[in-house]
């Protein structure tokens, strides 16, 4: 847990997936046709504290969802790329934009199309319920299922290793 912690506390910028991170995976449809996605309020005390602490914050995901839209607005993340299975090069152009180094960069994903990302940054995360090729290439794996407090675990595990840090 020490090397996690290190490479924790260099974190400025936080990338996540949404479908099976921020949420469970599953998508709901209302009547209309509408996507509904279940959030969980803990995660949102969580990236709000990152983005007090100065940790900048990023979604990248291959779906659009007006519920996603919604939501990250509603945390204060100003960066949402939705949309575009080819996450890699917008990962690259938002870590120019911030000035944040690739080893400076976390990402977390859930599923093989986050494996790009994943290989591009310093510190690789898996949900605890993440595909397991994802899995195996992640340096630490939440405790928590997606959806079920691990964008929390994360953000905990980012504040706690920036606040012991000498």
């Amino acid at each position: 847990m020490p090397e996690i912690r290190e490479l924790a506390a260099r974190v400025q910028l936080v990338v996540f997936d949404v479908d099976g991170v921020f949420t469970d995976g599953r998508l709901y449809y209302g009547a209309d046709g509408e996507t509904l996605k279940c959030f969980h309020v803990r995660d949102g005390h969580g990236i709000k504290s990152l983005l007090q602490q100065g940790v900048q914050v990023a979604v990248i995901s291959g779906r659009s969802s007006k519920a996603v839209t919604r939501r990250m607005q509603e945390l204060g993340i100003r960066h949402v790329f939705q949309g575009d299975d080819d996450k890699r090069p917008l990962l690259e152009q938002l870590q120019k934009k911030l000035g944040v180094a690739p080893e400076q960069t976390a990402c977390v994903g859930d599923d093989l199309a986050d494996l790009p990302l994943m290989q591009a940054v310093g510190l690789a995360i898996a949900v605890a319920d993440a595909q397991p090729k994802v899995r195996a290439q992640a340096q630490w794996c939440t405790r928590a299922a997606g959806g079920q407090g691990a964008v929390r675990e994360i953000c905990d595990l980012i504040l706690a290793a920036r606040n012991t840090r000498g």
